[in-house]
C-alpha cells in the first residue's frame, strides 16, 4: 500500500510497474518518497511563514495544506516529464528547466525555516531593531514637541527673571535705607532724616511692585507650566501611540530581513540541503540508467507515436482514393443520355415559368399606369 502511494507520488504509470523486477518498482517507490517529503517539508515552512504573518494556528495550517499540495504537484510534474533518452547530453538538456525551477522551490521552502531554525538569533537582532526603533521614534517626536516646551520653558524662565531682578532692586534699595539710617553711607548722618524716609518711600514703593509682580507673574507661570505639563504629556500619548507598532515589527519581512543580517554561511548550507532534496529525483532519474520501466514507457510511447501516425496515414489514402472514385463517377453521369434529356427538361420548365413569371409582372405594371 505505502509503495503503491510513492509509485503515485513519482508520477509513474503503475500498470507498466507492476510488470517491472523490483529493482524498477523500489527506483520509483524512492523518487516518490523525495517527492513526498519535499511537499511535507513545504508544509511545514509554509505554515510557519504564514503563522507569523497571520497568528492565526487554523488559518497557517489551511493555506500550509494549499502550499505543500502545489509542491507536490510541482515536483511530481518535474519527475514525471523527465524522460530517459539514449543520449545523456539530451537529458542534461531536457532536465535544465526542471533544475531551475527546482532551485527556485527550494529557496521557497528553505527560508522559513531557515527563520524558525535561527528564531533565537532572529529574535535578538529584532529586539535591537526594536530598540533602536523606539530611541529614534522618541528623538523624532521628542523634536516635533521641541519647540513649543523651549517656547514655553523660556516663558517660566523670563517671568523668574523679572522677579528675581524686581528682588534685587528691592534689596539693594533695603539696603540703602538702611544704611541711611546707620548713618554708614549716603549723609552719613546717624538717624532717620528726610533723606531716610526718601529712600524709605522708595523702597516701600519698590516692594509693592514686586508683590504685585510675583502675583501677576505667579499666575503666569503656573499657567506656562500647566501647558509645560500639557505638552509632555501629549508627547508621552504620542509615544504609547506609537510604540505598538514598533513592537508589532516582527512580521514576515522583518525577520527575513533580520536573517539576512546573522552570518550567511548556517542558511547557505541549510539552501544547500533544501536544494539536494529537491533535486534528488532529478539527479536519480539522470544518473540511474535506462531501466526496463523506461524501456516498456518509450515503447508504449512510441506505440501510440506508430499507431497516430498509421491512422493518419490510412486516412489520406481513404481521402485520396475516394476523390477518385468520385471523380470517375461524375465523368461516367456525364455520358448517361438519360440525365441529359432529363436536364433539358427541366431547364426547359424553368425558362418557361421565368417567362410567365416576367410577362405577368409587365402586364402588371401596365394595368397601373
Amino acid at each position: 500500500m505505502l509503495q503503491r502511494f510513492f509509485w503515485m507520488c513519482s508520477g509513474a504509470d503503475t500498470d507498466i510497474l507492476n510488470q517491472c523486477p523490483k529493482s524498477e518498482q523500489i527506483k520509483q517507490a524512492g523518487i516518490g518518497g523525495t517527492v513526498f517529503f519535499t511537499a511535507v517539508m513545504a508544509f511545514i515552512a509554509a505554515t510557519y511563514a504564514l503563522f507569523t504573518i497571520f497568528n492565526n494556528l487554523y488559518y497557517a495550517i489551511f493555506f500550509g495544506i494549499i502550499w505543500g499540495l502545489l509542491i507536490f504537484n510541482l515536483d511530481r510534474f518535474i519527475v514525471s516529464t523527465i524522460k530517459k533518452r539514449d543520449h545523456f547530453y539530451s537529458e542534461l538538456l531536457q532536465a535544465i528547466p526542471r533544475f531551475l525551477l527546482a532551485i527556485l522551490i527550494a529557496i521557497v521552502i528553505s527560508k522559513p525555516l531557515e527563520l524558525k531554525i535561527f528564531e533565537k538569533e532572529v529574535n535578538r537582532v529584532l529586539l535591537e531593531e526594536k530598540n533602536n526603533l523606539t530611541l529614534a521614534n522618541k528623538d523624532l517626536l521628542a523634536k516635533q514637541f521641541a519647540p513649543e516646551i523651549e517656547r514655553r520653558t523660556l516663558e517660566i524662565a523670563h517671568l523668574k527673571n523679572e522677579v528675581a531682578l524686581k528682588e534685587q532692586q528691592v534689596e539693594s534699595l533695603y539696603q540703602t535705607f538702611i544704611e541711611e539710617a546707620e548713618g554708614t553711607s549716603g549723609t552719613l548722618k546717624l538717624g532717620k532724616g528726610p533723606v531716610y524716609q526718601e529712600k524709605r518711600q522708595k523702597h516701600d514703593t519698590m516692594l509693592a511692585e514686586l508683590q504685585e509682580l510675583r502675583t501677576s507673574n505667579n499666575i503666569k507661570i503656573i499657567e506656562k507650566e500647566e501647558e509645560l505639563a500639557a505638552l509632555h504629556k501629549a508627547y508621552q500619548i504620542k509615544v504609547n501611540e506609537t510604540q505598538p507598532i514598533i513592537d508589532n515589527f516582527d512580521g514576515l519581512m522583518a525577520r527575513i530581513n533580520a536573517l539576512d543580517k546573522l552570518p550567511w554561511l548556517p542558511s547557505f548550507f541549510i539552501f544547500l540541503l533544501f536544494l539536494a532534496i529537491e533535486t534528488a529525483p532529478i539527479i536519480a532519474k539522470l544518473l540511474s540508467p535506462k531501466g526496463i520501466y523506461d524501456i516498456r514507457v518509450q515503447d508504449e510511447e512510441e506505440s501510440v507515436i506508430s499507431w497516430t501516425a498509421q491512422k493518419a496515414t490510412q486516412r489520406n489514402i481513404l481521402s485520396a482514393t475516394d476523390a477518385i472514385i468520385n471523380d470517375k463517377i461524375y465523368e461516367d453521369i456525364t455520358q448517361e443520355e438519360e440525365l441529359y434529356n432529363y436536364k433539358r427538361k427541366k431547364a426547359r420548365e424553368l425558362l418557361q415559368i421565368q417567362a410567365d413569371a416576367f410577362y405577368n409582372q409587365q402586364r402588371k405594371t401596365i394595368s397601373e399606369n
